[in-house]
């Protein structure tokens, strides 16, 4: 799930709208929330962790997608893949990896 959205569900979630973020967040304004939210900008560092604060979240909750975002070592193909997998159910998942592995020449884990 994008930053945005995931920002967009946890201030839903939290009755927070961008006003309240904006006003528990170090240098940042509504409408510098509201592109945050629409996926126009991306907060910094000092943000994020005021941005996860204010939603009651931890910070790696909010920056594990944006850390893939940043990631230049993973090709538009890794990124589509790995949204595509986060969409199928745990069974679909494990079929999923089940696949890779044998495609890539990895033997299957076994099962705990």
């Amino acid at each position: 799930m994008s930053l945005d959205t995931t920002l967009r569900l946890l201030a839903k979630a939290s009755g927070l709208t961008a006003a309240d973020l904006a006003a528990a967040i170090p240098r940042a304004g509504v409408a510098t929330v509201k592109s945050w939210m629409a996926g126009d900008k991306l907060p910094g560092r000092d943000q994020l962790n005021a941005l996860a604060r204010a939603l009651g979240v931890p910070a790696g909750a909010l920056l594990s997608e944006l850390a893939s975002t940043f990631d230049p070592a993973r090709t538009q193909g890794e990124h589509d893949l790995l949204a595509a997998y986060r969409t199928l159910n745990t069974r679909q998942q494990g079929a999923l990896l089940e696949v890779a592995r044998s495609m890539a020449g990895h033997p299957a884990r076994r099962k705990r």
